[in-house]
């Protein structure tokens, strides 16, 4: 049997009591130094000052006036305030262009959330192509861009009132500025003469172009505060500078005798299928062009639908050698200079050799025995040169320039030639002999007018002049000084002068059927080769008439011209009928009574 081991013994542990913790001296506590601290937190203090003190000089100080500047280009918007165009008037006053209120159409791209669906709503309205409008509204880097210029003021207010397809509301972000549009009442009337105003305003073309400082007034300026949206707050008042108004002009024009100068020189430019034509309608004893009519022409209410070539004015910028209406110059030095007179007996033969060249005249003939009458009525280009060969070209060349001939005009008119005429020491072999009868110089219509002007007005020359007067802002009317003048040639030359061009539309003459009934007519026609500077070469013709009326007390010089007529060449058949038209009407128009007095006829053959 197992022994067990015996139990171990279970005294009770002797208890223990817990260990005493020594204690610690107690140690009086010390209070803080208020001093100490209030300045540890003044110098804080200080520091944030400081930086906020340097911050506001930065702002205020160095970056201040951008700042004021970015500020005040979100909240205020300065404005031009276009100043009224000046009207243009004839003479009568009648309005021939006048200015009308009407809309500039802006644009804010920050605003308009879908340019693209603008473009489309818009562009029919404001007749400006769709990518173009969305080009600028889509362009963020603005806040102001120009949609539209001459905008009706009847279609802002449709345009005003257009709903955005995507809000159900009036469109948003598009405004208008009040300004003006020119418009020209009588549409294509003397429209090569006014010219027109382009897209901002300004003068584009003729007396538009030429008084556009006097015209064009001085513009205003007006600010205003916007909103948020853009828009003008009408209660936050601004500043306005006003504009001051343009000049009224008025022209020496005649509205009517300029109207059927127009349709007259155009229906011949049609029926005769020719380039252009040009005529014009000058007083005597004024110089004032009553008349300056082109054709083709344009509208200036839509200059960009017409090719740059309409709207100029070829009356003063197109140069042409004038023919045969150039030996009025020749016939009167030859007169003035006693080298010959109006019986002077010429023999012509029916060819004339010069210069290696063969110098013919307009129709095949034999012998001619003429008298330098007969020479200006038959319009001889041998004859001419025979005479002149007794006066030397030095002095033809003297009473050219006299004349006008290679000279401004007086007019001033933009884009105006001078011509072209060679000093006569480099005259060439064959000029020697052409000038004398039209060719190897060049004018323009309103130099041709001017010469028959002077023959018209006793040898006098008068410079040509469109302007009338002027009225400035105050309405004080101004007239400029008299037209300057000068003595081509003496009266009793210019008489005889007149006496030869009253044969031309007689029995004999070049253009017997160019009259008048109950006036005398002075006239001559032209028909020269037409230097086309496209090719330097002579291709087609010019032709053309001038002359005056009543002879016998001459009041209205009218000169016309056609150019490269496909269909007649002569200047008496295609340029007659438009003067006899023309000069018809005008001496009605001004009240100018026939003389009654008969022509006593000159010697033409012996």
């Amino acid at each position: 049997m197992t022994a067990r081991r015996p139990a171990p013994s279970r005294r009770p542990a002797p208890s223990r009591r817990p260990a005493r913790r020594p204690q610690r001296p107690r140690v009086r506590a010390r209070l803080g130094d208020p001093a100490r601290r209030l300045g540890v937190a003044a110098g804080l203090l200080g520091m944030v000052v400081a930086l906020l003190v340097g911050r506001l000089i930065q702002v205020q100080g160095l970056q201040g006036e951008s700042y004021a500047a970015v500020a005040q280009s979100e909240r205020l918007r300065t404005i031009d305030i276009p100043a009224t165009r000046g009207e243009i008037t004839d003479r009568d006053g009648e309005v021939l262009a006048r200015s009308v209120e009407a809309r500039t159409v802006t644009a804010d791209p920050h605003l308009i959330a879908d340019p693209a669906a603008y473009a489309h709503l818009l562009s029919p309205q404001l007749g400006v192509d769709e990518t173009t409008l969305a080009t600028r509204m889509a362009d963020r880097t603005k806040r102001y861009v120009v949609l539209a210029r001459g905008v009706d003021p009847m279609a802002w207010r449709q345009i005003a009132a257009t709903i955005d397809p995507g809000t159900g509301k009036p469109i948003s972000g598009v405004f208008a500025e009040t300004t003006s549009k020119r418009i020209y009442p009588a549409d294509t009337l003397a429209a090569n003469v006014l010219g027109f105003v382009n897209s901002t305003g300004v003068g584009a073309g003729g007396i538009e172009h030429e008084f556009d400082d006097v015209l064009a007034g001085v513009a205003g300026k007006q600010t205003y505060e916007r909103d948020s949206r853009g828009g003008r707050i009408a209660t936050a008042g601004g500043r306005i500078t006003e504009p001051i108004p343009g000049n009224d002009l008025q022209l020496t024009i005649d509205r009517d005798i300029q109207w059927v100068a127009q349709r007259a020189i155009a229906s011949q430019v049609r029926r005769t299928k020719a380039d252009s034509g040009t005529v014009i309608v000058q007083d005597v004893h004024t110089g004032e062009i009553l008349a300056m009519a082109t054709a083709p022409t344009f509208d200036p209410n839509n200059p960009g639908a017409s090719p740059p070539e309409d709207r100029g004015n070829r009356a003063v910028s197109q140069v042409y050698e004038p023919g045969s209406i150039g030996k009025a110059i020749t016939m009167s030095a030859l007169l003035d200079s006693g080298s010959a007179t109006p019986d002077t007996k010429i023999r012509i033969p029916g060819t004339l050799a010069r210069a290696g060249h063969t110098l013919h005249d307009d129709v095949d003939h034999g012998l001619w025995r003429l008298t330098l009458s007969g020479v200006m009525a038959k319009s001889s280009n041998i004859g001419t040169v025979l005479a002149t060969d007794t006066m030397g070209i030095s002095t033809l060349y003297k009473y050219m320039k006299a004349f006008g001939v290679g000279e401004q005009s007086g007019l001033g008119f933009p884009g105006e030639s001078r011509g072209i005429l060679a000093d006569v020491g480099d005259w060439s072999g064959t000029q020697k002999y052409t000038v004398p009868f039209g060719q190897g110089y060049a004018v323009n219509t309103v130099q041709v007018a001017s010469i028959y002007q002077t023959i018209a007005n006793g040898g006098v020359r008068i410079a040509p002049r469109l302007i009338k007067s002027w009225t400035d802002s105050t309405g004080l009317k101004h007239v400029p000084e008299a037209s300057a003048t000068s003595r081509v040639v003496s009266a009793a030359t210019a008489q005889e002068v007149t006496r030869m061009l009253e044969a031309v539309v007689h029995s004999g003459g070049t253009a017997p059927d160019v009259k008048v009934p109950g006036y005398r007519v002075a006239g001559k026609t032209g028909t020269a080769q037409f230097a086309d500077p496209k090719c330097g070469c002579y291709r087609g013709y010019t032709a053309s008439f001038a002359g005056f009326a009543p002879a016998d007390n001459p009041e209205v010089v009218v000169s016309v011209t056609l150019q490269r007529p496909a269909k007649g060449h002569f200047g008496g058949e295609l340029g007659g009928p438009v003067f006899m038209r023309t000069v018809t009407f005008a001496l009605q128009a001004l009240g100018i009574r026939p003389t009654g007095v008969r022509w006593a006829p000159v010697t033409i053959d012996w």
